[in-house]
């Protein structure tokens, strides 16, 4: 069982501005301990939900909603409360939001896109990145199937972990490995990454910064920053900015795997020594 430090014992590090995505909150694959880790040693002055935050399609077949998962809410409102700026961007899990766009919730504001200025003066579109999937647009049924394919491959991801962690190795996402081997889904994040860079194109800004696809990403493309948040279902990853603009991708399953590095060391009996020979009188 992970036990929690309290808020005010941890060395909270502080940013301008903070992005995260697809938490899917809702869904037994959410990472909400992970998360709430994270948001008790990150803070930011803006913070960034760029989309997929709970999961409205899989609350729909069956109600899932662990006290984990209501933490991490009242994480967020907490930050809010205390003067971070909170801007909700829905994506196509949590879809619903965008019935109620301009509307503050405990003073998170929902906006379907936004344009954020860096400190070092850059524009960067925010956006969730759902619009431009086009199995999402053209084949919602087809995108539930693969939701649900996607339900079980996470299950086995559980139990695979669950194995590992009895043998002492930490959190390693299969799902994530299988994703990135396999051709059709490469050449898919490719042409999706593509796509959000034209779009920050023609939209006049700098970069974008966006989700969905569970992959994180930093780099530059034709001239143009793009960014993805990746997911705390997968990856447990978040992008923030330092108070000069820099933007940095924060790991936190790596993080979380070299803390733990030197306690698992620790715990494991050293090997013993083998006995030296005696010699013998001729």
């Amino acid at each position: 069982m992970q036990t929690h430090e309290p808020d005010d014992m941890v060395q909270e590090k502080r940013f301008r501005t903070l992005f995260l995505s697809d938490i899917h909150l809702g869904t037994r694959g959410c990472r909400a301990d992970m998360l709430l880790d994270f948001l008790r040693e990150y803070d930011a002055e803006r913070i960034y939900l760029v989309g997929d935050i709970f999961d409205g399609w899989r609350l729909k077949r069956g109600w899932y909603w662990p006290q984990a998962h209501n933490d991490v809410v009242q994480k967020l409102l907490r930050k809010a409360r205390k003067g971070a700026e909170i801007i909700y961007v829905p994506g196509n899990h949590d879809e619903i939001m965008r019935h109620y766009l301009g509307t503050h919730f405990g003073g998170i504001e929902v906006r379907d896109r936004d344009i954020h200025e860096t400190a070092d003066g850059k524009k960067l579109l925010i956006i969730h990145g759902d619009q431009f999937d086009m199995v999402v647009v053209n084949a919602r049924w087809l995108a539930h199937v693969g939701d649900a394919a996607y339900t079980v491959a996470l299950a086995v991801n559980f139990w695979f972990n669950w194995l590992r962690r009895l043998w002492g190795g930490q959190y390693w996402s299969l799902s994530k490995w299988a994703k990135l081997r396999v051709k059709q889904a490469v050449n898919f994040i490719g042409a999706y990454e593509s796509i959000l860079v034209a779009e920050a194109a023609k939209s006049g800004v700098d970069g974008v910064v966006c989700g969905h696809i569970h992959h994180a990403a930093l780099t530059e493309m034709n001239g143009i920053r793009y960014v993805n948040t990746g997911d705390w279902v997968e990856s447990c990853t978040a992008i923030t900015e330092d108070f000069d603009g820099t933007l940095r991708l924060v790991d936190w399953s790596a993080t979380v795997r070299e803390r733990s590095r030197p306690k698992l060391q620790t715990a494991l009996p050293a090997p013993a020594e083998k006995a030296k020979p005696q010699k013998t009188a001729a």
